[in-house]
């Protein structure tokens, strides 16, 4: 839950999203969901010789799946913020499963 806390507050921000085949995608974060499948708008592909069919698409929703790295600008990471809620997600109880 980390992850997706993290992401929601990035909602609006450019973001480069790299998949696991290679392509990279800058866009506007739009939504992110639990599952951290990703919306981007106003799309533009980092490598638009290897991929000329992406120029004409201008939002995309990608599965988290299909994620290998999402590329964040340095002023949008709050890291103060982060090992605050990484230190209190590691403190709290694991409830074992049941048998």
């Amino acid at each position: 839950m980390l992850f997706y806390s993290f992401f929601k507050t990035l909602i609006g921000q450019q973001v480069t999203v790299e998949l696991k085949n290679d392509l990279a995608i800058t866009g506007i974060l739009v939504s992110v969901d639990q599952f951290l499948n990703i919306k981007l708008d106003d799309i533009h592909v980092v490598e638009e010789q290897k991929y000329p069919h992406m120029m004409a698409v201008k939002n995309c929703f990608i599965r988290g799946s299909v994620v290998r790295y999402v590329k964040l600008p340095a002023s949008a990471v709050d890291t103060a913020l982060l090992q605050d809620a990484a230190r209190r997600e590691a403190q709290q109880p694991t409830v074992p499963a049941p048998r």
